[in-house]
């Protein structure tokens, strides 16, 4: 029972996660009319800082050299070279380009944890079900693009950056094992993001500029951005990678594009084609397909 509990509260996790995550494009086009990407990326992550060391005050202890190597990795991977590269990637190529290829992270995943980890095992079904939701992802991405263009560098970005979530996702479950509270976790790895993410703001040229929070549309945005997108999803994707293992939780990467159509129809008032609508459809079959598990054979029975 408590383990069909914790499949339950990490399948919420995942969805509440990327149900958030699938809506953020509106606030980051809002923020972009006054802010550079690198400029968004550092505040976001500072709130979301702060509001994981109001919501929990506790000090982390107990880690020693080797796991601190694993929480700097985790800040590394995930939030600094992870959004650094698919920030960077949308400025040499288009961002159809960039979704539909950082939406390839769960192969990535599966490979490495099939490597790395005792959780995966490579069977045909995620394999179909990984090609049927590529397909649909690609449908959504470029539906009413007349001509796909290629842009090596860019595209080359946007995959590095899939890898690193990946990497991200599997240390993520290494450190999920230490019985860390998840809070701390994920302050112990915004805090590493932050300091890896320094060097960049010297190179982006970062402007504290904090008159531009006067206008109401940008506090709000950015708060929602650390609060909700930072601080609130990340608790909640490392807990659902916690009770779920990396795979399975990094499948649900899959919906991102599904639910920024939603988003696109409820705000922005935006119109489904039935290529996006058949886009849709398949991604879904692609995450039922991915996540089927074979039947067991009459001796495990």
């Amino acid at each position: 029972m408590r383990k069909v509990n914790n499949s339950v509260k990490g399948h919420a996790a995942a969805l509440t996660t990327i149900t958030i995550w699938g809506t953020t494009f509106v606030s980051t086009k809002v923020l972009l009319i006054d802010f550079e990407p690198i400029e968004i990326l550092f505040y976001r992550f500072i709130i979301g800082l702060i509001i994981l060391l109001i919501a929990y005050p506790h000090r982390l202890k107990g880690t020693g050299k080797k796991r601190e190597f694993m929480f700097m990795g985790a800040g590394l991977c995930g939030v600094t070279m992870y959004y650094m590269l698919q920030n960077i990637a949308l400025t040499y190529t288009t961002a159809s380009n960039v979704g539909v290829i950082t939406s390839v992270g769960p192969i990535f995943t599966v490979l490495l944890a099939n490597w790395l980890l005792d959780e995966s095992k490579l069977k045909a079904s995620f394999f179909i079900g990984f090609f049927v939701a590529i397909t649909g992802i690609s449908l959504i991405s470029f539906s009413g693009i007349t001509a796909l263009r290629l842009n090596p560098l860019g595209d080359l970005l946007a995959l590095m950056a899939a890898v690193f979530w990946a990497i991200y996702s599997i240390l993520v479950r290494k450190i999920s094992e230490y019985g860390y509270d998840t809070i701390q976790v994920t302050r112990r790895i915004f805090f590493y993001g932050l300091v890896f993410m320094t060097p960049a703001l010297f190179v982006f040229r970062f402007n504290f500029g904090i008159e531009r929070f006067s206008q109401p549309a940008n506090i709000l945005n950015i708060l929602f951005l650390g609060i909700c997108a930072s601080a609130l999803c990340f608790v909640t994707w490392n807990s659902a990678v916690k009770f779920l293992g990396a795979v399975k939780t990094s499948l649900y990467i899959y919906l991102v594009p599904v639910i920024t159509v939603a988003a696109s129809v409820i705000i922005l008032n935006e119109k489904i084609t039935i290529v996006m609508a058949l886009g849709i459809v398949l991604t879904l079959a692609g995450l039922f397909l991915s996540e089927k598990k074979p039947k067991p054979t009459r001796s495990e029975l």
